[in-house]
């Protein structure tokens, strides 16, 4: 539960004034009020959960992620499950296996569980002087001027206060309670992916130190997976596109049957125990459709249905997303709020919106068994396509750096990973 400065008590009684408003702490929120707050803005993030809480995640993190972590400071020793990668194992619809290396200097992929990934990214956060009130919800706007935005929220005590800002960043999630307040919330969206995960423990076989990537074909546009953790525990699930041949109302029925397969079986061992109950998520994919932004209000992460269209993973995304809203923010300062907008909406076009449609056109191949088959076949042709090959899904360099010569580089896929010093 948050504790409030004491200089707050009295003004929170009746209206909160700060720089920056953020609605959500999650990785986008926090990654935001970071860069925000070591910058010298005063910075409110408010969240309805107490963290430390759990949030339904695969739990991986990309090289994209792992990058934008180092950019935050972040210091992964105090994530206590904190699980370096270094190497995936991708399964064929054939049954062939491809080991993809994701080694060399620094880090390219890892796994850790989203409730102590995101209460250390919130300490890291307050630690740079942003104030966090978990257990304080947003209700809705009720005023945008030309200078300022005042939102309506409740405290853990239950009692209604405001807060007015000069912007706000909108970390609501999927289903935005910011965007919903100022009518743009999109009818009966349920998102492009949904996700189905479930935690288990006395893992013994081959998971317990492999990242696996299955792509069955009756799962197909989908895959499954388990992803380590310390002490033989995997995060072990499967995700599915919306539209495809499965019906969302399907997985929990289709759960029993997958995990009885004999290479998932295998890769388990046969002391395997499921804890507790499995949980599903909704994952937002299509940020080229997205309303961005509103008057002083900038929507990221979720909120901004930024995720990968080609995997469903949106950490990287979300953190990214963070940042270059904050950025806008500070590089626009002093001037107006169409300055800001327009900064961070022209950010995450260069930054997303080509790689968007790359993962778009690359999960249609992958939709059909064939595609899979061959995609793993291709990429294990030598040690040169599986090395490139795993920088490249695991976001290392832009999906779509090729056809985008703004990005280009140097040290094309020749750059160390995350936390290297």
């Amino acid at each position: 539960m948050a504790v409030l400065p004491r200089s707050l008590h009295s003004v929170l009684e009746n209206l909160l004034e700060t720089d920056i408003l953020i609605v959500g702490a999650g990785p986008a929120g926090a990654a935001a009020a970071r860069v925000l707050a070591v910058a010298g803005r005063d910075v409110v993030v408010i969240d309805k959960a107490v963290f430390p809480r759990d949030k339904c995640c695969g739990d991986g993190l990309t090289t994209l992620a792992l990058r934008e972590l180092d950019e935050l400071q972040f210091d992964p020793k105090t994530v206590a499950s904190w699980t370096p990668v270094r190497a995936a194992w991708l399964r064929s619809p054939s049954g062939r296996e491809v080991c993809l290396p994701l080694d060399g200097p620094g880090l390219f992929a890892a796994v850790t569980p989203r409730i102590e990934l995101d209460n250390a990214l919130v300490e890291h956060a307050r630690a740079a002087g942003a104030t966090v009130l978990d257990g304080h919800g947003f209700i809705n706007i009720i005023e945008q001027t030309a200078q300022h935005v005042t939102a309506q929220i409740s405290g853990d005590d239950g009692q209604i206060r405001h807060v007015r800002a000069r912007h706000l960043i909108a970390a609501d999630g999927m289903w935005s309670p910011v965007r919903k307040a100022l009518g743009l919330a999109v009818p009966g969206y349920l998102g492009e992916w949904h996700g189905f995960r479930q935690y288990a423990s006395h893992v013994t076989g081959t998971a317990k130190d492999r990242l696996y990537v299955w792509f069955d074909d009756d799962i197909l546009p989908g895959y499954a997976w388990s992803f380590p953790l310390p002490d033989g525990r995997v995060n072990i699930g499967f995700g599915i596109l919306r539209g495809g041949t499965h019906r969302v109302q399907d997985m929990k029925t289709q759960w029993p049957d997958i995990l009885q397969r004999p290479h998932v079986r295998e890769a388990l061992g046969p002391d395997v125990v499921f804890e507790g109950r499995h949980t599903a998520w909704p994952i937002p994919a299509r940020i080229d459709h997205a309303v961005l932004t509103h008057d002083r209000v900038l929507f990221v992460g979720d909120a901004a249905t930024a995720t990968d269209a080609l995997t469903g993973e949106g950490i990287g995304q979300a953190l990214l997303t963070g940042r270059l809203a904050a950025h806008a923010i500070l590089a626009a300062s002093g001037l107006s709020a169409e300055a800001t907008r327009t900064h961070y909406e022209h950010a995450v076009r260069h930054h997303l919106f080509a790689d968007h449609k790359m993962s778009l056109l690359l999960s249609r191949i992958l939709a059909k068994p064939w595609g899979a088959r061959g995609a793993v076949r291709v990429v294990g042709t030598s040690a040169w396509t599986r090395r490139n090959f795993a920088r490249w899904m695991f976001e290392d360099e832009p999906r779509a750096v090729l056809f985008t010569p703004s990005r280009w580089h140097r040290r094309f896929f020749h750059r160390p990973g995350a936390f290297g010093d």
